[in-house]
């Protein structure tokens, strides 16, 4: 049976419209045609539907009060790129480079996220809803009041990574690494699975139910050095 619905430790994190008609930036939204430029900035554009060449190049890019949907990213250069207020529905980011990125009071819903490498970015704010992440290195990430919402996250390294205020209601986490994470307020309790692939011994300051304690139990024993034997 799925776990109830827990209410997450994360208040400050803005709920993410289902619809784009729903953004408070909506009419404001112009379509963009042309490419994506090193250094570009982006304000109150709508990219749909644009599948983009592999190879992009735009490093350093600035989005601010704008949305993506339905788009298709390969082996993108977005390293150092600026997110404020940016809605990404439906697109699909492949072999992307979003290193060092930095993403505030953004969303991504019903996104596909592939052989992502996106270590040292810095997200604050921040809701994943109905996301695939597959592959995704988060090394170094400093995640910052964020919701991963009804997600999976499958083979995500998370090692070194700083966890505030985070939160996974209804989400996977299968094969997830968190050596030498650090986490502070965060909420598993409303995971739907937490198999991790190393770093049982970083679950220090996260709050979880007692159920999946249980469920952890055996793992974290053996983290432990803990030998459990039934005379």
């Amino acid at each position: 049976m799925p776990r109830p619905r827990v209410a997450a430790m994360t208040a400050d994190v803005p709920d993410a419209p289902d619809d784009l008609a729903d953004l408070p930036y909506a009419e404001l939204l112009r379509p963009h045609t042309g490419p994506l430029e090193v250094e570009g900035d982006y304000d109150t554009v709508h990219l749909d539907r644009i599948d983009f060449a592999p190879g992009v190049r735009a490093a350093g890019s600035r989005f601010l009060e704008s949305a993506v949907t339905d788009c298709t990213f390969a082996d993108t250069d977005l390293r150092g790129a600026r997110m404020n207020d940016l809605w990404v529905s439906g697109a699909r980011f492949t072999g992307v480079s979003l290193a060092e990125s930095t993403w505030l009071d953004s969303a991504l819903v019903g996104c596909s996220l592939a052989g992502v490498e996106a270590f040292g970015a810095v997200l604050r704010r921040v809701r994943f809803r109905r996301c695939k992440l597959d592959s995704v290195n988060l090394r170094g990430v400093r995640l910052h009041e964020v919701v991963f919402e009804d997600c999976v996250l499958r083979d995500v390294d998370l090692g070194a990574a700083r966890l505030e205020g985070v939160a996974f209601p209804g989400s996977r986490l299968e094969r997830v690494r968190l050596g030498r994470a650090e986490l502070k307020r965060t909420d598993l309790r409303g995971a739907v699975v937490i198999d991790l692939a190393e770093g049982y011994d970083s679950l220090r300051g996260a709050v979880i139910g007692s159920g999946q304690l249980l469920d952890l139990a055996p793992a974290l024993a053996q983290t432990l050095g803990i030998t459990v034997e039934d005379r």
